[in-house]
């Protein structure tokens, strides 16, 4: 069972690489996204990493959350589902 690992307060100049880096010190890691900025491309200064056992994301997440990378203290834990947007007309079924 994979496991979802929100990742926050990145540095802008972080880069996926370096999350899979990171995390791969604590586990298997399926994949590293940094989220970027549909318009310009930039660091939104979150990301998420998928690793391949709840161990080895309880691990990760234990040492690696509040812990200083590239001068800022990381946010780490389970990523939340994302919630479900109504789709249009402010939610209303007409």
């Amino acid at each position: 069972m994979t496991v979802s690992i929100y990742v926050g307060n990145l540095s802008f100049s972080t880069e996926q690489s370096d999350l899979h880096t990171l995390f791969g010190n604590y586990g298997e890691v399926i994949s590293a996204n940094v989220i970027s900025d549909r318009e310009t491309g930039q660091s939104r200064g979150f990301g998420f990493v998928e690793m391949s056992s709840e161990t080895a994301a309880n691990t990760a997440i234990s040492a690696l959350n509040g812990s200083e990378c590239d001068g800022r203290n990381l946010k780490v834990n389970v990523s939340q589902p994302k919630p479900q947007r109504n789709q249009g007309y402010g939610g209303r079924r007409y």
